[in-house]
């Protein structure tokens, strides 16, 4: 709710700021002078011996002359203990002996239907808990311990399992008095389209649940036991009490152990902050279902000044890590920053723990590397300096377009500082090496391989880390045009960005045939993660300004040659969503297919059987057949007013 200025001003009035201080810090008893209200003690922002740290009750404000950290009552609770604003001013008010304002009816019953919505999600995660205590829960306590989810962990993150029954949990809740309506706000049961029978949501799965930040349970993630099912996990809908964007798992504990000192870490999943959680990392927290938010970044940001995120190695993760640097430049802060670690290409924080350790993990997260430092890389690629001026002034140009987005001015001005000491130290060995050639009368001085006293093309000028030198991300790719399958799935993007959330982690995953498609769908999916509501018009836009105009062109100009209708602007976006994907499905087929034929070219170089022959023979005949590919669709095209099937 929204508080008058007036309410707050008599709460800063009414409590003295040394009290609300004085809970967190011990006062310097030879500079402090309590009578007056002029405190003093060590900060408790950032490490020091002497206290230079002031409270002030006369001016109702705080204010560190070393670090910079200063303001209010409000704020020390926000930023010292994590507190939303709500729970500060709550906190507050209480010890200021100020009642809290009278709330509306219309805020009074949303209020009292959420603690009613609180308590059937308890009386659900009770449920799920039992049966996998139950001996129907068999299974999923196997595959618990085969995961390494001791029993004490099981208890501490509450974990359950939902029985393979359709109105299982839907019979529970109704016998203990749980309306119809209520199942359903809670996203606990659901219907198909046109029946208005609801079954249980969730169903032969290991359940995991979703707490807030007061660590109630508010949602619900499952993992499948069945390999079939189309998705292996699946989380509660947005509800009245639960918003993806708003929430991180462990959010509530990992925010007690960061008040104690504990580092704060972004993984991916449940099973990986339970490994982490388990091993010790108790600031461990995940997103849910989503990429990366603003609004996680402002939650991360509340707990911890720089939290630590930690991605995979591989292509995926490295693309994953730079949409997030694109995602939190704009918002830094004085003191407010990101670290990144970057785990072993191909292995998740569990497997790494299992496989190695606690101290396999550790050195991950120490070895994390400053915000700056991992765009400089991204940009630099692996460290190859760019012959050509031209190039070089690219990358300066770039470099300053990423300093710019950022709003603070101080931090900005940083930023640019910061990067044109790089760039000139990047630079620096070809001056030198001019310099050298020049002295030589113009040959290249002893051990340059390159001419006129330049360093050889592809010759390392930066130390970066190995998993970034060696990551296929950052090696150069030929330069050739979009095929009509990459084209149809980037401008289906375009001209639809909403369909971009829906499938977020099977585009992110996606590997382009060509450059260009590959740097075009990058820089839709880190705009449409920065903007999740934008229009394809500023979509289009934005992707112009970042040089991507022309390249846009020839992809319409060559789906319009071939015939395909359905990536337009005024395509139905159900139809739009079909022809996305089905052109995944298309595009994947075709690249584990390539995989397949180097594997079985390299058979067939080393055992020239027929049997090898025939198995060549048959994969490039099924990579013709899925070039050829026309899918038939049931009414697809329909809500577009076509009549065609055809994609």
């Amino acid at each position: 709710m929204r508080f008058t200025d007036q309410f707050l001003d008599e709460i800063r009035q009414r409590l003295p700021i040394t009290q609300v201080v004085g809970e967190h810090v011990l006062w310097d008893k030879r500079k402090s002078q309590p009578g007056k209200g002029d405190m003093w003690a060590c900060c408790p922002f950032h490490a020091e011996k002497s206290p230079s740290f002031h409270a002030d009750d006369r001016r109702g404000i705080y204010h560190c002359f070393g670090c910079g950290a200063s303001g209010d009552h409000f704020r020390f609770l926000t930023e010292k203990a994590g507190m939303s604003f709500p729970e500060a001013v709550e906190k507050l008010a209480g010890m200021a002996g100020v009642p809290m304002p009278a709330r509306d009816e219309r805020t009074e019953r949303r209020e009292a239907e959420q603690r009613s919505l609180v308590d059937v999600m308890e009386l659900a995660t009770k449920y799920f808990e039992a049966a996998l205590a139950h001996n129907i829960g068999a299974r999923a306590r196997g595959y618990l311990f085969e995961r390494g989810v001791s029993p004490a962990s099981q208890g501490r993150f509450r974990i359950g399992f939902a029985p393979d029954s359709r109105n299982g949990l839907k019979e529970h809740l109704a016998a203990n008095g749980v309306s119809a309506q209520a199942m359903i706000d809670t996203g606990l049961v659901t219907s198909r389209d046109g029946d208005p029978l609801t079954y249980d949501r969730f169903r032969n799965r290991v359940m995991f649940p979703i707490t807030d930040f007061r660590g109630r349970v508010i949602a619900f993630g499952g993992r499948a036991m069945s390999p079939d099912v189309p998705a292996k996990y699946l989380n509660s809908p947005e509800t009245q009490l639960f918003s993806k964007r708003q929430t991180l798992y462990n959010g509530q504990s990992a925010r007690g152990a960061a008040r104690d000192g504990a580092t704060v870490i972004v993984v991916e999943g449940y099973l990986d902050v339970i490994a982490a959680v388990s091993a010790g990392f108790e600031g461990a927290v995940a997103p849910l279902g989503t990429a990366l938010t603003e609004e996680h970044v402002q939650l991360l940001w509340r707990m911890s000044d720089n939290p630590v995120l930690c991605f995979d190695g591989d292509k995926a993760g490295l693309k994953a890590a730079e949409r997030a640097a694109d995602l939190i430049l704009p918002h830094l802060k004085p003191g407010k920053s990101v670290k990144i670690a970057t785990l072993p290409e191909g292995q998740d924080p569990d497997d790494l723990i299992k496989a190695q350790g606690k101290a396999a993990f550790t050195d991950v997260i120490e070895k994390a590397r400053s915000l700056s430092d991992m765009v400089w890389s991204f940009e630099t690629g692996g460290g190859l300096v760019p012959e050509a001026p031209e190039e070089r002034a690219a990358l300066q140009a770039r470099l300053r377009e990423r300093a710019n987005s950022i709003q603070d001015s101080s931090v900005r001005f940083h930023y640019q500082q910061a990067f044109d000491e790089k760039i000139k130290a990047f630079f620096a060995p070809l001056r030198q090496g001019a310099q050298q050639n020049w002295r030589n009368g113009g040959k290249p001085a002893y051990g340059q391989s390159g001419a006129y006293g330049y360093p050889a093309r592809g010759t390392p000028r930066l130390v970066v880390s190995d998993t970034l030198k060696n990551s296929r991300l950052l090696r150069p790719s030929a330069v050739a045009e979009a095929s009509p399958r990459e084209a149809t799935i980037i401008l289906t993007l375009v001209n639809h960005p909403a369909v971009v959330e829906d499938k977020f982690e099977a585009l992110a995953a996606l590997d382009c045939e060509t450059a260009i498609a590959q740097k075009v769908l990058g820089d839709i999916l880190a705009l449409v993660v920065r903007h999740h509501d934008i229009s394809a018009d500023d979509l289009r836009a934005a992707l112009g300004a970042r040089g991507h105009g022309p390249a846009l062109e020839r992809m319409a100009d060559t789906l319009t040659r071939q015939g395909v209708w359905q990536v337009g602007l005024e395509t139905a976006r159900a139809d739009a969503e079909t022809g996305l994907g089905h052109a995944l499905a298309l595009h994947n087929k075709k690249v584990q297919l390539n995989r397949e034929l180097k594997a079985a070219e390299a058979a067939l170089g080393e055992d020239p059987s027929e049997e090898t022959f025939e198995r060549l023979r048959d994969i490039k005949n099924q990579i013709t057949t899925v070039d050829g590919t026309e899918a038939l669709i049931e009414g697809f095209g329909s809500l577009s007013g076509r009549a065609t099937r055809s994609f």
